[in-house]
């Protein structure tokens, strides 16, 4: 297990938020918006989609049928702490794929794979931030303390949303743009997220070692709005006939234009 755990790009698979983050996000807007608020037509086929890039990566799900590369079903650049690229992934697969939708399910799916790499990309780049802020281990040190607080965290959300596998979650999983999702990997990874769900014992370590609960209720709560700022804003300018690319979308929200992936960010740890 150790060895695909580290890819030979540095990245590591641990450089994520927990399944169990991406569920309560995913639980926390479908209570404070309906689905079609926020474009989501197949709730089933969303809430997978924020499994999905950690699917293949053979550590959440470490018996599927193959493996893929962190970089490449993240869509980010080989770094230490990655962010990736999600104003991309929305243009080459929810935006461009979806002015010609092939169902609902995998349109929904795409929206999913979105909220699980803008989540990572925020945490991380929240995290770079921290790092810089002050004296940290390094290396592996830094991610085992890192995903250690992860899990606490993650232990401490209430969840109960669970995956209902259905013969359109299958179709969209197999036809999904970036590599096909295969029908047994999609039930192995429905059964570690219910397992995660349904978990209710706290990991061992009941301190927070690095980061601490502070640090994360802010970066969830700030995570959960751009999520739903987001998601309000594609269907605004869905529904006005108007382009809804990335930069439409940062434009008419207000949010800044997404910055290059810093390689050298890691050179300035004091």
């Amino acid at each position: 297990m150790e060895r695909n755990r580290k890819r030979r790009n540095g990245v590591s698979c641990r450089d994520m938020p927990s399944w169990n983050i991406h569920t309560a996000h995913v639980e926390r807007l479908l209570a404070e918006h309906e689905a079609g608020e926020l474009g989501i037509c197949d709730v089933d086929a969303f809430l997978f989609g924020n499994y999905v890039p950690d699917i293949y990566l053979g550590y959440m799900v470490p018996d599927t049928t193959y493996r893929i590369d962190y970089c490449l079903t993240h869509v980010a650049r080989p770094n230490m702490i990655p962010a990736p690229d999600a104003d991309s992934f929305w243009d080459d697969s929810v935006w461009r794929a979806l002015r010609r939708p092939k169902s609902e399910a995998g349109m929904s799916l795409a929206l999913g794979v979105w909220a699980h790499l803008c989540a990572d990309r925020m945490y991380n780049l929240r995290f770079r931030e921290f790092c810089l802020s002050r004296v940290v281990p390094r290396g592996e040190e830094l991610r085992k303390q890192k995903q250690a607080d992860f899990n606490l965290f993650g232990h401490s959300l209430q969840l109960s949303r669970h995956v209902n596998v259905t013969p359109e979650l299958l179709d969209a999983a197999f036809a999904f743009h970036h590599y096909s999702i295969l029908p047994a990997d999609v039930r192995r990874a429905v059964d570690v997220a219910d397992a995660i769900v349904d978990e209710r014992d706290a990991p061992s370590a009941r301190d927070y070692q690095l980061i601490g609960r502070e640090w994360l209720d802010a970066t969830f709560g700030s995570c959960h709005e751009r999520l739903g700022v987001w998601l309000r804003t594609y269907v605004e300018l869905r529904d006005e006939g108007a382009d809804w690319s990335a930069a439409d979308i940062r434009a008419r929200a207000g949010l800044n234009p997404a910055t290059p992936d810093d390689r050298t960010w890691m050179t300035r740890l004091p």
